[in-house]
């Protein structure tokens, strides 16, 4: 547990409102819940005494908050190797690669992202879930940042919620869209099969916008912007208007294969058990210091390698219609 001590005094702006309401104002790097929590817990002092959230504040009045950090999550520590693009103060920014779970839940333990990150920086056990705000699927590669202090994980969530975070992602599909779009359709669990997500009547509203990076011979390499961020987002979206990506498991559908091809890309396409997603790039405004900040990762090897082979496939083709 850690203690952070703060005071402060009501301006004639903050005059007659709520205790609550008056903290949120002046020490802005906490959540409203957080401060009413504290209130409740004594630990937020107005001229020497303890008051209640609904309380009324008056100009002048010094406030005293002794604020408390305590370990968030019963998540042990363990060695696993990161991939770290980017660290300071406030921030991480990490490459996750293929079969890394990104924090504990139903059946995985530990092994996961949240794991190394508490092995890499004991202090992130004061923040939720070590200070990750947002995930990646498990196969799903690529970055993600990381909040390293309260005032960053309470900024960067916000900035989350207001969609300024920019998230770019690569995607191989099946199929030859003509141009590029934008799909609005609201994501919520399949209605039978539990375990999936699916567009459906009621769901949580998600706009996922796409456009053409390389077309090849029956697939695409597409680059795909979040507008929201909704579990499995791109995979339902673009499996809803029949362009899957290559590798999905659960959304994928029946393995499509170029007519024709050699065995080299036959077999590139039939090992290839993941989907075909990569978070590529990663733009925001530092949380603490305002600056604007962008990252990129390149492709993981196996990515990479099949859109060589089916690069080959393509010129292979071409090839044999010329000739």
């Amino acid at each position: 547990m850690q203690e952070i001590r703060h005071e402060g005094i009501i301006g004639g702006e903050l005059s007659g409102l709520r205790l609550d309401q008056a903290l949120a104002r002046l020490f802005g790097d906490y959540s409203r819940s957080r401060l009413q929590g504290w209130i409740r817990e004594g630990r937020v002092l107005v001229d020497g005494q303890p008051r209640k959230p609904r309380d009324k504040v008056v100009s002048g009045e010094r406030i005293e908050l002794r604020a408390v950090l305590e370990r968030q999550v019963p998540v042990q520590a363990q060695e696993i190797p990161l991939e770290i693009v980017h660290e300071d103060e406030h921030l991480l920014v990490v490459s996750k690669p293929a079969g890394l779970v990104v924090h504990p839940a139903a059946g995985v333990a530990d092994g996961t992202l949240q794991n190394a990150l508490l092995y890499h920086d004991a202090r992130l056990a004061l923040l939720p879930r070590a200070g990750i705000v947002h995930r990646l699927d498990k196969e799903t590669t690529g970055l993600m940042v990381v909040a390293r202090s309260p005032v960053a994980h309470k900024r960067l969530v916000e900035a989350l919620q207001a969609r300024r975070i920019d998230r770019h992602y690569q995607a191989l599909v099946v199929g030859r869209p003509t141009a590029g779009g934008r799909v609005e359709a609201p994501i919520g669990r399949h209605p039978v099969q539990r375990t999936r997500m699916a567009v459906v009547e009621g769901g949580k509203p998600a706009v996922t916008h796409y456009r053409i990076a390389e077309p090849l011979r029956i697939h695409t390499l597409l680059d795909v912007k979040l507008e929201s961020g909704r579990t499995h987002q791109i995979r339902v979206h673009m499996a809803h208007i029949h362009y899957p990506l290559v590798g999905d498991p659960a959304y994928g559908g029946r393995l499509k294969l170029p007519p024709g091809a050699d065995e080299e890309t036959l077999q590139a396409l039939r090992t290839f058990r993941r989907q075909a997603l990569h978070a590529r790039c990663l733009e925001l405004e530092h949380p603490v210091t305002g600056e604007a900040m962008a990252w990129e990762a390149p492709l993981p090897e196996d990515f990479s390698s099949l859109l060589d082979v089916l690069r080959r496939d393509l010129l292979a083709r071409k090839f044999r219609e010329f000739t």
